[in-house]
């Protein structure tokens, strides 16, 4: 089952350090392109992937193809893909070795959820991190 806890999102985020985010944009008018500066300023490091803008950097780092080129550990993945896109990008978590998936407000997919949590990642669907960091009272990372 997806984590809806408070006492599991909690963990999930504080334990969290490093975070490839998924539909990642380089326009500022995007929740994507937010959502990426807010979990920065949070202390964590978020690595944009996103195949149409390859090569290009936002706020600061360098925006990867997939989540294979990354090459070095990821402890959540969140995803801003609509619900039938996800699922791939779920796959791609569990193929790296994630620990997490994140799938974003509005974005439910239930078969890929499973799919995940079978492989042991940890599983929050119809959410926004940069939404919880605040209700939850997590402190940003030192």
């Amino acid at each position: 089952m997806p984590l809806t806890q408070d006492a599991d999102l909690r963990t999930l985020l504080q334990e969290t350090r490093v975070i490839a985010l998924v539909g990642a944009s380089d326009r500022p008018d995007r929740p994507s392109y937010r959502v990426k500066r807010t979990l920065q300023e949070h202390g964590y490091r978020v690595i944009p992937v996103n195949p149409q803008i390859t090569g290009e950097h936002v706020h600061g780092e360098f925006v990867f193809r997939d989540l294979s080129q990354i090459g070095e550990s990821i402890d959540l993945v969140d995803i801003f893909r609509n619900s039938a896109a996800a699922g791939e990008a779920v796959d791609e978590a569990i193929a790296v070795g994630a620990k997490a998936v994140w799938l974003q407000l509005g974005v439910i997919n239930e078969a890929a959820a499973e799919r995940a949590e079978a492989a042991g990642l940890k599983v929050v669907m119809d959410r926004c991190p940069a939404i919880e960091l605040p209700r939850l009272e997590i402190a940003p990372i030192a």
